[in-house]
């Protein structure tokens, strides 16, 4: 069964990459602009290289070629993976779920 959290006990979003600052710096921004247009607040979103994803990590969202990294670094968190750093359709659908209130539900 996949792991999830309710979209109301999510206050922390990690954004986690490789170890670089572009175009997942890029999608950070990208995901602020989203949530904010979507009007969900009281939410935080953190850009961190996988390696130092805390343990204590909600919702993680990684390049799919990270996956292993995050959940291994935070076993208990909600990891949501993508494959392209800008418009990559699992970006709305998290916005989505956050503005629903419903759960967030992690992939593969």
């Amino acid at each position: 069964m996949s792991q999830s959290i309710p979209a109301s006990q999510v206050k922390t979003i990690i954004f986690a990459c490789e170890a670089g600052m572009g175009s997942s710096l890029m999608s950070v921004n990208a995901l602020k602009k989203k949530l904010a247009a979507a009007k969900v607040a009281d939410i935080t979103v953190v850009h961190k290289p996988a390696r130092e994803i805390p343990p204590s990590a909600q919702v993680v969202v990684v390049h799919k070629s990270l996956a292993d990294v995050a959940r291994s670094k935070a076993p208990n968190a909600v990891v949501v993976t993508f494959k392209t750093f800008l418009n990559d359709p699992v970006f709305d659908s998290l916005v989505k779920s956050l503005a629903a209130g419903t759960d967030i539900v992690a992939t593969e």
